[in-house]
């Protein structure tokens, strides 16, 4: 074998070790980012999560809004891609405790009656305006003192929280997306979908409560949220005893 053979060889050596190494990388760090999701999500590979839906308050019947229907879809395909399954069931027939398997629980507690357990069980300082006669307080969230009134189309709040249940490290988490109108709920899991890398890293595997705000959804969608505030430690106290009107 002459000299420029050999080099030849060697170089096609050299860039297959160099394209096994890189391929090796980017596996070892598509599986550290993987399992760090499944890790916030409470969703390990082969795993069953909850999917619980609303009804439309809207609607006499029991039917879905079409924007919750978003919103399922969208955590649907985050539980795909976290190597899980989904068993959707109806805020009328989760008949099981917290804990066992992650759950997503879509909606408000005027339309939700999951939700309005999990709210009084483990957001003693949220309260919302259940009131079905019009009022500028109807669908208004009271976070420990502070109000937050809806002016449909324009600006509107969701909660967004993530919760675990006790001190058990494989406690699964519960994750609530409490919104003043179904539009608010798709804007916060879509939030949930694309942010949940940073908020992994800032809150790790622990519990949080986001106070979210859709902005003119009327010509935006669920596209335009801003962080309003961390309202955690609010959230998980009791209601003082007088609270404050804040304008929003």
């Amino acid at each position: 074998m002459n000299d420029d053979l050999r080099n030849i060889v060697l170089g096609v050596v050299a860039a297959g070790i160099s394209a096994a190494l890189g391929w090796l990388a980017r596996t070892y760090l598509w599986r550290r980012k993987l399992r760090r999701k499944q890790a916030f999500f409470g969703l390990p590979e082969n795993s069953e999560c909850l999917l619980v839906v609303n009804r439309d308050a809207g609607s006499a019947d029991l039917a879905v809004h079409r924007h919750d229907v978003f919103a399922l879809l969208e955590l649907a395909a985050l539980i795909k891609d976290c190597g899980a399954g989904a068993e959707v069931v109806t805020q009328d027939t989760a008949r099981q405790g917290f804990g066992e398997r992650t759950e997503f629980c879509v909606g408000g507690p005027g339309s939700n009656r999951r939700m309005a357990a999990h709210i009084q069980a483990m957001l003693p300082g949220v309260r919302v305006n259940t009131d079905r006669e019009p009022s500028p307080d109807r669908l208004a969230f009271q976070v420990g003192a502070e109000h937050y009134r809806m002016d449909a189309g324009v600006t509107e709040f969701v909660l967004l929280a993530r919760l675990t249940a006790g001190q058990r490290r494989e406690a699964r988490p519960v994750f609530l997306f409490c919104g003043q109108r179904a539009i608010t709920n798709q804007a916060a899991t879509r939030y949930l979908v694309r942010n949940h890398e940073r908020l992994a890293r800032k809150h790790g595997n622990g519990s949080f409560v986001l106070l979210l705000k859709v902005i003119n959804s009327q010509a935006y969608g669920p596209d335009v949220v801003e962080l309003v505030e961390d309202v955690t430690r609010a959230a998980q106290a009791p209601l003082p005893a007088t609270t404050i009107v804040t304008a929003t």
